[in-house]
């Protein structure tokens, strides 16, 4: 009879962290980049009373017996689907049309492109990856994102990208190693960035790469919007952006979250039924006992 307590007890903490899932997708509706989560419950263990057995001449064969101790947390999942386009007043504002994050890092990464993908993707553990788009130039011209992050990219050598190293994207010096000062800075779908001098020139400053994660399930989730490269992540690779099954760039808007209130509504609902119902277990099994105690008297 203690069985469906102890099987309660199960069902109740696995729905509280259901609900604490819940109540965190809720909280972060309106945070740019963040991708709702997802549980998925998974049987308890189950204590065989009887097995099963072969028929023989005589009897019949026989299934087995088993008492299931509720259940618990299978999964926590992170849904990356798209979220919608949120329109900014800023150019630099940026947002993934499709697959792929943007790197960013402290300063001073730099990662050679070889031919050989699984040393190239270990190096990637070098940046963290994120959804979220809200760049601007700091006071040494380095791109960077709303928490300092400098923001990885390639680079121009004679007027080319180079593509066989992702470096930190930053604004040309002057012979002084000063950088210079652009106005009218403009980001492409392809994630190059274009301003214009104090002399009206066009400067060509670098290009925003994207990285590609095969399985981004397997990403662990860092604080604000930043996920690290851990183990089962597939081989990651940065692209240009387009290329590589990585999604195009759109600027003046950042990406909403992919959070869908009417759907997080119903989960809480069936979310608190459930837990409702294994309190219900519980205090019904105490009554049990209660009866079982009060033979005695």
């Amino acid at each position: 009879m203690v069985k469906s307590m102890f099987s309660g007890i199960a069902g109740l903490r696995a729905h509280q962290q259901k609900m604490d899932v819940i109540g965190n997708n809720i909280a972060n509706v309106n945070t740019f980049g963040y991708k709702a989560g997802r549980v998925t419950f998974k049987e308890s263990i189950y204590q065989t009373t009887a097995s099963s057995s072969d028929g023989s001449d005589v009897f019949a064969g026989s299934n087995p017996s088993q008492i299931g101790y509720g259940s618990q947390v299978g999964t926590i999942d992170l849904m990356f689907s798209n979220g919608a386009y949120a329109p900014t007043d800023s150019a630099m504002d940026c947002m993934i049309d499709g697959q792929g994050f943007f790197m960013v890092g402290p300063k001073g990464v730099e990662i050679e492109l070889s031919d050989d993908d699984a040393v190239v993707s270990k190096e990637m553990s070098k940046v963290t990856l994120s959804r979220v788009g809200n760049f601007t130039f700091d006071g040494d011209g380095y791109l960077c994102d709303g928490s300092g992050n400098v923001v990885y990219g390639f680079g121009y050598k004679d007027g080319v990208i180079e593509v066989g190293r992702l470096q930190s994207i930053r604004v040309p010096v002057d012979a002084d190693g000063i950088p210079l000062k652009l106005n009218s800075v403009s980001i492409s779908k392809t994630g190059e960035i274009i301003g214009n001098d104090s002399a009206g020139k066009s400067i060509s400053v670098g290009m925003i790469g994207l990285a590609n994660v095969p399985n981004p399930n397997a990403l662990e989730k860092t604080q604000g919007p930043y996920y690290q490269v851990r183990e089962n992540t597939g081989i990651v690779l940065p692209f240009k952006p387009g290329e590589g099954t990585t999604g195009k760039i759109i600027s003046y808007g950042l990406e909403m979250s992919n959070v869908d209130l009417a759907k997080e509504f119903s989960e809480m609902i069936t979310t608190q039924r459930g837990f409702q119902a294994n309190t219900r277990i519980i205090s019904v099994t105490d009554e049990m006992l209660q009866e079982l105690v009060n033979i005695k008297r």
